[in-house]
């Protein structure tokens, strides 16, 4: 109940007592916070509370808690104010509210695009959303893909449906020393068809050695292609890697590798060149040289499979899953930057990602680009694939099947 402050003891420390004392069981509560401000201020200062004693301020304070409501903490904020003359009631403004640009089911599409793919970078996002509309005419993509960059990143780290979703949950190749390839760095000139290759290690484990990846991506279009084999030998390096070469829609005119023994030798250079594949290799403190796919590694191969031991026995049952999703996902429902160079004030050369698409939308926009695919392919063919499932439906099931066939190395490991 609201009470007349006229008939309650405000200056002497005997009557607060004695108040309390005869008031326990009584709920008594200034109601109007004005009203609590002003008998704070009025009790603090009739009471002298500066020059009380410790005793005498504990009783004050349960005196004030009793009748304001206010915790003990927050009591000694407000005497806190008013020793330095700043208490008094500002009631607080009503502050303009926004329209909400997007809504729960926009932030609801953003995290099924970034649970599909794994939460790409933020342009790459993005597109896959404006995709969605556009390409596959998806309605209820149609808001969230006019989304800005930095503001997509704002969802991701602070709003609390984003925040609360599933969204949120290498030994290196020794180099040889063998007369095999030239040593220079590719030069495609804007053509499609000359490949950065390098492999990738899945872990050891109680001295047995991991699974292989094999990691081939086109220098122009970004076209990337992923095997897994068993054992990196004449075994099983040939088959694969003739295989995978003919998979390319287009023409293969180079094949780039670091300086590691797996493609610097023999085996690999006869096969090329029954291909009529040049052979390549990295220069020496050149690290660019090969950096194209070495990056997809990490932001592939790493992502994708993780850094922890496979056995070699599963290399073909993820072969099959590599040819069935993980080769098409990425080529076709996965957009990659592909950078320009600009000169800044100071004449340095940088490079800026203005452009984004799909390796196979890169494919289809170099100019002639049917005078780049093999006989065997046509766009037509490909569009087929590429436009079967939209980006975010063919990354659930990629997702989907990724999960069934690492509960295969739980079952046996």
């Amino acid at each position: 109940m609201n009470i007349n402050m006229n008939h309650l003891p405000l200056g002497s420390i005997s009557q607060i007592e004695e108040f309390l004392k005869s008031n326990k069981t009584l709920e008594m509560e200034i109601i109007s916070t004005k009203d609590k401000y002003e008998f704070i201020k009025i009790v603090l200062l009739k009471t002298k509370y500066k020059k009380l004693t410790k005793k005498e301020k504990i009783l004050t304070i349960k005196y004030l808690k009793f009748l304001t409501g206010y915790s003990k903490s927050h009591l000694k904020k407000l005497i806190k104010k008013w020793r330095k003359s700043l208490l008094y009631f500002n009631p607080i403004k009503k502050k303009n509210k926004f329209h909400s640009v997007y809504s729960a089911e926009d932030i609801a599409r953003l995290i099924e695009t970034d649970v599909a793919h794994n939460c790409l970078s933020g342009q790459a996002t993005k597109e896959i959303m404006e995709r969605e509309f556009k390409v596959f005419k998806k309605t209820n993509f149609e808001n969230i893909s006019h989304i800005s960059i930095s503001h997509l990143y704002n969802l991701r780290n602070h709003n609390r449906q984003y925040q609360s979703s599933d969204a949120m949950s290498f030994r290196k190749t020794n180099a040889t020393q063998v007369n095999i390839g030239l040593r220079r760095k590719p030069r495609p000139q804007g053509k499609p068809g000359y490949l950065r290759v390098d492999t990738v290690h899945q872990g050891d484990y109680m001295g047995q050695k991991g699974v292989y990846h094999i990691n081939l991506v086109d220098e122009i279009t970004q076209f990337e292609l992923v095997a897994t084999v068993e054992k990196i030998s004449e075994k099983y390096l040939r088959p694969v890697v003739l295989e995978i070469l003919k998979l390319f829609p287009f023409m293969i005119y180079e094949f780039h590798s670091d300086n590691g023994s797996e493609y610097i030798n023999k085996v690999v250079s006869e096969l090329l060149n029954k291909l009529h594949i040049e052979l390549t290799k990295s220069r020496s403190r050149h690290s660019n040289d090969n950096a194209l796919v070495e990056s997809k590694n990490g932001s592939i191969i790493r992502k994708m499979f993780g850094n922890n031991f496979i056995n070699q026995k599963y290399a073909e049952t993820i072969y099959e899953f590599d040819k069935k999703y993980l080769n098409i996902y990425l080529n076709y429902h996965r957009p990659c930057g592909f950078a320009e160079n600009q000169i800044d004030k100071k004449g340095k050369i940088f490079k800026k990602y203005n452009h984004w698409m799909t390796p196979y939308e890169k494919l289809k926009s170099l100019e002639n680009a049917k005078q780049y695919l093999k006989e065997t392919f046509t766009f037509e063919i490909l569009d087929k694939i590429a436009y079967a499932k939209s980006d975010n439906e063919f990354a659930t099931e990629m997702m989907e099947s990724k999960r069934v066939l690492f509960s295969k190395f739980e079952k046996h490991e």
